[in-house]
């Protein structure tokens, strides 16, 4: 591939990829701590049903209808589960896994059900994504980097998604310190007079504003593991939660960069006629990376304990 194909075919999906991986993996590092990761997977289940009937009722996939479908969904989540926990009795564990599962099944119902496929909103962009059909098509050189009429032509998704990595950075920078504060010490946070609950569900939206804004180009399957593998392989690499936030976004963007990589040339090199989902391959890469911090981490076997330096 030369250096035009590159920058029209593989830069953006590239660059959109590592932009979800990182804006995944930041809340996902606090979600971790707060031994909260599988709410990760359920966020992205819950999203499903609210982006469809966001879709449905606008007949548009613009940025805030979807985000307040989204939101919506979230919310009647929480409210099923817990007159779920309290009318039937069960545990909060059993609950959840009632209700992502049934919201997710409805989306793919509704999903199955409407004509959302020449919008890229279909069960199988949901589950892989379409990063593979972002092109660039105004991109024929490096020099269009700098055109202002070939970058009016890149695909929306990698706007969107530098806009959302950019709110979601800005976010943990400026509360930096009562959400460290709240992760490490619940107690000691109320004492000082932190709201902890507000900080949980301002957590939980920033997690769903992530999730909304990487479903579209990447699918379910980048978000749960982005969510939750660079962050964990990133908890076993060192025990300073700074170093954790940096070690996870180098993670996510491996994942992303050697994932594509490996799904478009991968199957070539060994022989093989066609290339595979970037969704899974990217997935995958970020398993791999766990499992070998898992084996060769220098803090593994403290990984699943949360006491971290916070200085």
């Amino acid at each position: 591939m030369n250096g035009a194909e590159f920058i029209s075919l593989s830069l953006p999906p590239i660059l959109i990829g590592s932009f979800a991986a990182i804006a995944c993996a930041l809340p996902g590092n606090f979600l971790l701590l707060r031994r909260q990761a599988l709410i990760s997977d359920a966020i992205s289940h819950v999203v499903l049903p609210g982006i469809v009937v966001a879709f449905i009722a606008t007949g548009t996939i613009s940025t805030w209808p979807i985000m307040a479908g989204a939101a919506i969904a979230a919310f009647i989540s929480i409210a099923l589960i817990d007159a779920i926990r309290r009318m039937g009795g069960i545990e909060s564990g059993a609950a959840m896994g009632v209700v992502f599962s049934a919201m997710f099944a409805f989306g793919v119902l509704l999903l199955e059900m409407t004509n959302t496929s020449s919008i890229h909103l279909d069960v199988e962009h949901a589950l892989y994504g379409n990063l593979e059909s972002l092109v660039w098509f105004e991109g024929q050189s490096w020099a269009s980097l700098l055109s202002f009429k070939a970058l009016a032509g890149l695909p929306p998704e990698l706007p969107r998604m530098a806009i959302i990595l950019l709110i979601i950075a800005l976010l943990t920078r400026l509360f930096w310190r009562p959400l460290k504060i709240s992760t490490f010490d619940d107690g000691f946070a109320r004492t000082l007079g932190l709201p902890t609950g507000i900080i949980g569900l301002s957590l939980m939206g920033v997690a769903t504003i992530s999730a909304v804004g990487a479903f579209d180009a990447v699918g379910s399957i980048i978000v749960i593991s982005m969510f939750i593998c660079p962050p964990s392989a990133a908890r076993m690499m060192t025990n300073r939660l700074e170093m954790q936030i940096a070690w996870s976004v180098a993670f996510a963007i491996i994942s992303a960069v050697l994932g594509y990589v490996l799904a478009g040339y991968g199957p070539l090199w060994l022989g093989l006629d066609n290339a595979v989902s970037a969704a899974g391959m990217i997935a995958t890469v970020s398993g791999l990376i766990l499992a070998m911090t898992a084996i060769a981490g220098p803090c593994r076997k403290r990984a699943g304990v949360p006491a971290l330096s916070s200085g």
